[in-house]
């Protein structure tokens, strides 16, 4: 494959955008294309609430627990298909069957009910956007993920088993011919057969994988802004497009939770120097931003992270006994167990403070973990504002009116959680 494309659910968010898509691969007409789709638009997070839903058994039918699911696919499917015999219609009932079936099912913890669930977002857009194209005279191919990419159990967050995925892709995809070679994002499977999840926002990392495994020449992901921008425009009014960045740069805000990319999305490419570009599926004319070896050292542009939704966890002894090794060393431990990723964290004589995304189900068992032996005091609704490459003060109108919990400074980075 020359070329892997990855398009998130904003860029199939409607029949406009279906359109959209198909107008931007038929102008690399006659290149060898590697395609991955996200969910539409918003159904990762519909899907969790039907996941919630099920779990409560609340002795609603199933059918009518998927309703609002159901619904957004076969209403965008009937403006994309004139026809109302189109086999799409089948293949998303088929579907939607199936995820009927995951949802009744009773055997399963929250994480790996979560992946058997929520994959179903990736699999029907994927469906629809693979008759769509083949309607367009856009001949394509649709492979399922989960027999490409090869993971660890670990719901949520599974690892990648590079050796399997990579003899995966060699067996399916060489040997197609076609226009397109289109596949689901985010998702992968056990050796033993149940659905696994990379972590949300994941079908970047797809993309990497695929394109690590083929040895492309490049990655494209396609976005609703001009490119890689030094911060949100929905939050600020005033933003820089970065026109070209380095690998090393990438990651560092990708880790800060920059949302233009996963975070494990660079270093599959760095190890294979491929070129990453992230690009505007609205403009597509616009130059992208363009990340590969490069040195910016001379040109570091001020960005600014903003994460929602955190949790603050303060963490000390009963005892009043120091924050030592020992205590770091089960306390990280359990961090791990629970697959709770640190956004920033600060130790002191007498305590650890972690701030993670919160997530109501890990920050109870995080709770239950630590309540023998430690005093444990949390914060939730916050924010973490993280400023990369700042300047003295460039805090000051992001923090006003606003409580400051935690602060941490770096040669190159400024991090605060605060409360609005």
């Amino acid at each position: 494959m020359q070329k892997v494309f990855k398009f998130g659910g904003a860029s199939i968010k409607d029949a406009q955008a279906f359109h959209n898509l198909a107008n931007i691969l038929k102008a690399f007409k006659g290149e060898q294309l590697m395609v991955v789709v996200s969910a539409l638009g918003k159904q990762t997070n519909a899907l969790e609430a039907v996941l919630a839903e099920a779990r409560q058994q609340s002795g609603r039918a199933m059918e009518n627990v998927i309703q609002p699911v159901a619904d957004t696919h076969i209403s965008l499917a009937r403006e994309l298909f004139s026809n109302d015999q189109h086999p799409v219609f089948d293949a998303i009932n088929d579907l939607l069957k199936q995820l009927i079936s995951q949802l009744q099912r009773t055997d399963l913890s929250y994480d790996a009910h979560y992946d058997q669930t929520v994959s179903f977002g990736e699999l029907l857009s994927s469906c629809m956007v693979y008759h769509f194209l083949n309607q367009q005279k856009i001949y394509t191919h649709l492979i399922d993920a989960r027999s490409l990419i090869a993971t660890s159990a670990d719901y949520r967050a599974a690892q990648i088993d590079w050796e399997l995925t990579t003899q995966n892709i060699a067996s399916h995809i060489h040997e197609l011919e076609a226009d397109v070679v289109l596949t689901q994002g985010f998702i992968g499977r056990t050796t033993d057969g149940f659905t696994t999840t990379l972590g949300r926002e994941g079908s970047d990392y797809t993309a990497a994988i695929l394109a690590f495994c083929l040895n492309a020449k490049e990655v494209t992901i396609w976005k609703d802004v001009p490119g890689l921008l030094n911060a949100d425009p929905k939050r600020f009014a005033e933003t820089r497009k970065i026109d070209h960045i380095s690998y090393a740069e990438a990651i560092e805000l990708a880790y800060y939770g920059a949302t233009v990319i996963h975070p494990k999305t660079i270093k599959p490419l760095q190890n294979k120097n491929i070129p990453l570009m992230v690009r505007s599926f609205l403009h597509p004319e616009i130059p992208p931003t363009l990340i590969n070896q490069f040195d910016e050292s001379q040109q570091n542009v001020p960005s600014i992270i903003v994460k929602d939704q955190q949790v603050l966890v303060s963490i000390g002894s009963r005892d009043f006994s120091f924050m030592n090794e020992e205590s770091l060393s089960f306390i990280f431990g359990v961090l791990s167990r629970l697959h709770i990723h640190i956004n920033v964290m600060q130790t002191s004589a007498l305590s650890l403070s972690v701030c993670f995304d919160l997530n109501p189900h890990k920050l109870n068992a995080l709770l239950e973990a630590l309540h023998a032996n430690y005093k444990v005091r949390f914060n939730e609704g916050l924010q973490l504002i993280t400023i990369r490459h700042y300047t003295p003060g460039q805090e000051l109108p992001l923090v006003a009116n606003k409580t400051v919990f935690l602060e941490q400074k770096s040669r190159s980075t400024l991090q605060l959680v605060v409360k609005a």
